[in-house]
């Protein structure tokens, strides 16, 4: 299911990216250059998310962790360069509103994304059930919550795209001009 939700992850950052490009040909308010970064940095993100899903977190933990980690930094990354290019579309593209929330979404994300990977890094042990009063179960309990709150940091996020989708119709052509 997570490789699945990486897939599609990808998919709307490559979609927000066309869309900015082409929003960008009218009105040139960011280098294209920055929003080609964007996405990179994104799916890099999403296939993150795909290490994670690939590599069990008992049986091969330093990659899993190193997979979350990859996922987590990256996603925080592209969806505060998102703000940037939404607040840089702003009157004509983007409103107040939607750019306030993503700025409010990031900064959220942003920071419980501190707290998730210093507990992730102190926990020394690596199992999946924990019991209040256990060594490192703090540790483990703070993370945790970060690594929710930014996962739905990133949920939310997604959802301000619904009204600029809507706007837009994507199309995959394919043009044959000579035989073989």
């Amino acid at each position: 299911m997570i490789n699945v939700s990486a897939f599609l992850g990808a998919a709307t950052m490559y979609t927000k990216y066309l869309i900015i490009k082409k929003q960008n040909e009218v009105t040139n308010f960011i280098p294209p250059y920055f929003n080609f970064i964007t996405l990179i940095i994104g799916v890099l993100g999403c296939v993150g998310m795909g290490i994670v899903a690939s590599f069990q977190e008992l049986a091969v933990p330093a990659v899993h962790d190193g997979g979350a980690l990859v996922a987590f930094l990256s996603g925080v990354l592209y969806i505060i360069l998102q703000t940037v290019i939404s607040y840089k579309s702003r009157p004509q593209w983007s409103t107040p509103c939607i750019c306030h929330i993503r700025l409010a979404l990031s900064l959220m994300a942003f920071i419980a994304a501190i707290p998730m990977i210093a507990c992730a890094s102190l926990i020394s042990i690596t199992k999946i059930d924990w019991n209040p009063g256990e060594k490192d179960y703090m540790y483990h309990f703070v993370s945790a919550v970060c690594e929710w709150i930014v996962a739905f940091g990133f949920v939310f996020y997604f959802l301000t795209f619904v009204k600029e989708f809507q706007r837009v119709t994507v199309r995959i052509s394919t043009e044959m001009h000579d035989s073989i």
